[in-house]
C-alpha cells in the first residue's frame, strides 16, 4: 500500500515484544490469583475457617465475578475503537490493589470480598490479550504463541508458591498478600509505555487508504458465531473439565502436603512450587509445539496430545497420592502435572481459529467462562465440601482420599479433547483457517 504524501503509517509491533510483555502481565495475574492456595492453611488456622469456606475463598468467590464480567468486557475488547492495551493496564491496577487488600481482611467476609475484587480486575486481562496475540500471530504459529503466553500460568503459580510460602513463614500471610500485590500497579505503567494496540495501527492504515472499518458484531451474532460451532461446544466441555481437575487438584494438593505430610507453607511453596512449576512450564511449551508440529500434518492432531496426556496422567496421580514419603510423591507428581499442562495452547488457538476475528475476544471469554466458573469456581469448592463430608470417617486423611477421586476425573477431559479433534478439520476448513 502506498502511503499518502507526508503521512507515515506506523508499523505493527513485533509479536515477540507483545508476547514478552503480556507474559509478564500474565505471570502477575497468576501470582495474585494462586497465592491464596499456599496461604490457605495459615488463613484457615488464623480465621478458623472450614474446608468448605476455603473452597469458597479459593474458588467460587474469584471465579463467579471473573467469569460473568469477562463476557461483557470481552465484547468491549472486540469493539474496533477499544484500546486493548489500556484495558489490560487498567485491569492490572484493579486486581493488584485488591490482592494487597486481601492482607487487611479481619474475617471471612472481608477476605471473600477482596477475592471478588481480584476476580473483577483479572476479568479484563486474558480475552483482550488473546485477541491481541491472534491479530499478530499467523495461524500456523498461533498454538505456540498462545502456549508462550500461557507460561504465565505455571510461572506465576511457581512464584506465588515460592514468594507466598516464604513470606508467610517469615512475616505471616497478610504481608504476603501486600508484597505480591503492590508491584502490579507499577507494571501497569510499563505496559502502557511499551505496547500499542495493533488495531490502532490498522486504523491509521485504513485512514490512509480510506478503507471501510471492520464491523462490530452484535452480541447475538457473536454468540451465534461461537456456539454454532460443534467443535467449539466440545472444546468448552473439554476445557471446563480440564480446569475442574487442575484447579481443584492444585488447591488441595498444597493443603495435602501441609496437612498430611506436615510441611510448612514455606516448605510446600518451595518444593511443590518448583517441581510443579517446572513440570507445568515443560508441558505448556510441549503442548504448543506438538500442536503446531503435528497440526500441519493433520489439524485434528492439535488435540491429540491433550487427549492422551490427561488419560496417561491418571495412574501416576493415584500412585503419587498413595505414597507416604512426600519427596517421592512430589517427584512422581511432576509427570501428571506436565501431562495435564499440554492443553492450553491447543485449546485457545483452536478457539481463535473457529470464529471470525471480530469475535475472538468473545471466544476466549466464553471459553474462560466455562473453565473458570466450572473449574476454578467449583473444583476447589467441590473437593473442599467432599473433604468435610468424609472427614468424620477419614480424619486428616480426607484430603488424600479426595485427591484419589480427583485423579480419576482425568479421563473426562481426555474423552472431550478426543471428540473435539474429530471435528477440527471440517470446521477449520469452513472458516478458511
Amino acid at each position: 500500500m502506498t502511503e499518502p504524501a507526508g503521512q507515515q503509517v506506523p508499523k505493527p509491533q513485533s509479536l515477540g515484544l507483545v508476547l514478552a510483555v503480556l507474559l509478564v502481565v500474565y505471570i502477575f495475574n497468576f501470582i495474585d490469583r494462586q497465592i491464596v492456595n499456599i496461604l490457605a492453611e495459615p488463613i484457615r488456622r488464623d480465621l478458623g475457617l472450614s474446608d468448605t469456606q476455603i473452597g469458597l475463598m479459593t474458588g467460587i468467590a474469584f471465579a463467579a465475578f471473573y467469569t460473568f464480567l469477562g463476557i461483557p468486557i470481552a465484547r468491549y475488547a472486540d469493539r474496533p475503537s477499544t484500546n486493548r492495551v489500556g484495558l489490560i493496564a487498567g485491569a492490572l491496577v484493579i486486581w493488584s490493589g485488591m490482592t494487597a487488600l486481601c492482607g487487611q481482611a479481619q474475617n471471612f467476609v472481608q477476605l471473600l470480598l477482596a477475592r471478588i475484587g481480584v476476580g473483577v480486575g483479572e476479568a479484563g486481562c486474558t480475552p483482550a490479550a488473546h485477541s491481541l496475540i491472534a491479530d499478530l500471530a499467523p495461524p500456523e504459529k498461533r498454538a505456540s504463541a498462545m502456549a508462550f503466553y500461557a507460561l504465565g500460568i505455571p510461572a506465576g503459580t511457581l512464584l506465588g508458591m515460592l514468594i507466598g510460602g516464604t513470606l508467610a513463614d517469615a512475616y505471616g500471610w497478610r504481608m504476603a498478600f501486600v508484597v505480591v500485590g503492590l508491584p502490579g500497579i507499577l507494571l501497569a505503567g510499563v505496559v502502557v509505555l511499551l505496547l500499542r494496540d495493533p488495531r490502532r495501527v490498522g486504523e491509521a492504515m485504513r485512514a490512509a487508504s480510506a478503507a471501510t472499518p471492520r464491523r462490530t458484531l452484535s452480541n447475538r451474532e457473536a454468540l451465534s458465531e461461537i456456539l454454532g460451532s460443534r467443535a467449539f461446544v466440545l472444546l468448552l466441555a473439554a476445557g471446563a473439565s480440564a480446569a475442574f481437575l487442575t484447579y481443584g487438584k492444585a488447591t488441595w494438593t498444597t493443603i495435602f502436603f501441609q496437612r498430611t505430610h506436615g510441611l510448612t507453607a514455606g516448605e510446600t511453596g518451595f518444593w511443590f512450587g518448583i517441581s510443579g512449576g517446572l513440570a507445568s512450564i515443560a508441558g505448556t511449551l510441549a503442548g504448543g509445539w506438538l500442536a503446531d508440529r503435528f497440526g500441519k500434518i493433520n489439524r485434528r492432531h492439535v488435540m491429540t496430545a491433550p487427549a492422551i496426556g490427561f488419560a496417561l496422567a491418571v495412574p501416576f496421580s493415584i500412585t503419587a497420592y498413595f505414597m507416604t514419603d512426600w519427596r517421592s510423591a512430589l517427584a512422581l507428581l511432576m509427570i501428571p502435572t506436565m501431562l495435564n499442562s499440554l492443553y492450553y495452547g491447543p485449546c485457545f488457538s483452536s478457539a481463535q481459529g473457529l470464529v471470525k476475528p471480530e469475535a475472538r475476544a468473545m471466544a476466549s471469554a466464553v471459553l474462560l467462562f466455562s473453565q473458570n466458573l466450572i473449574g476454578l469456581g467449583l473444583g476447589p469448592l467441590f473437593f473442599g465440601m467432599l473433604s468435610d463430608w468424609i472427614k468424620p470417617v477419614a480424619g486428616d486423611e480426607s484430603v488424600r482420599w479426595v485427591l484419589y477421586g480427583a485423579a480419576v476425573i482425568g479421563f473426562v477431559p481426555a474423552v472431550f479433547f478426543w471428540r473435539t479433534s474429530l471435528r477440527l478439520n471440517e470446521e477449520l476448513d469452513r472458516k478458511g483457517m
